[in-house]
């Protein structure tokens, strides 16, 4: 269940969240591609150590590996294991801490045990922090960040709700339902070293 107060949407637990949440689980442990609310529109998601379920995510989206994805996360932490922090000076730290948790997702450069089918043909990778809650819940009990692009087939609209998940990817696609987190735009993407904007939020 979720009550909108002056801190924004916050997640009041249910049996029935709960029960969801660990459904959720249950399928990205398959390797099964999922759905999610993000900050502004729904997200599909899966893991992002698993190649079959990265494939069968780009299958779904008609999306080139090359491109690139994006990972979403709890905490930093769970960021640690994809991404060379270490080029990082103590002033661009500090950038990316000061708008995390938060909407905006920077690129750092990937170690180089980063697999291939989250960076494409780049040697860096695109991840945030959210502040989604029940995001930060699903990566907390999943133990591990999840990849993140928009929930909607080629050619069609992001989707915005549960409903419309089900109607783009039909009744058996796994679906954390709740609400986004009201923003009308995509996060904002930003290059960690040099501060460069690439998109808009």
């Amino acid at each position: 269940m979720w009550k909108a107060g002056n801190g924004g949407i916050k997640l009041v637990k249910t049996n029935l969240q709960t029960e969801q949440l660990q459904e959720i689980v249950a399928a990205l442990k398959q390797q099964q591609v999922i759905a999610y609310p993000t900050e502004a529109v729904f997200g599909v998601g899966c893991d992002p150590d698993s190649e079959l379920a990265v494939t069968r995510l780009l299958d779904l989206k008609h999306r080139p590996v090359d491109k690139g994805l994006i990972l979403i996360a709890a905490s930093y932490e769970q960021l640690i294991p994809y991404i060379d922090s270490a080029v990082l000076s103590q002033k661009q730290r500090e950038e990316v801490f000061s708008c995390w948790p938060g909407p905006v997702t920077f690129v750092f450069p990937a170690l180089p045990s980063t697999p291939r089918w989250l960076t494409g043909r780049f040697d860096s990778l695109a991840v945030r922090v959210t502040d989604h809650p029940l995001v930060r819940e699903l990566c907390l009990a999943y133990g591990k960040p999840l990849v993140s692009t928009s929930a909607n087939l080629s050619g069609l609209p992001p989707c915005r709700t549960a409903d419309e998940v089900v109607t783009q990817f039909g009744d058996d696609f796994p679906v954390l339902r709740g609400d986004t987190g009201g923003r009308q735009n995509p996060s904002e993407i930003r290059d960690a070293l040099t501060g460069e904007l690439f998109r808009q939020g």
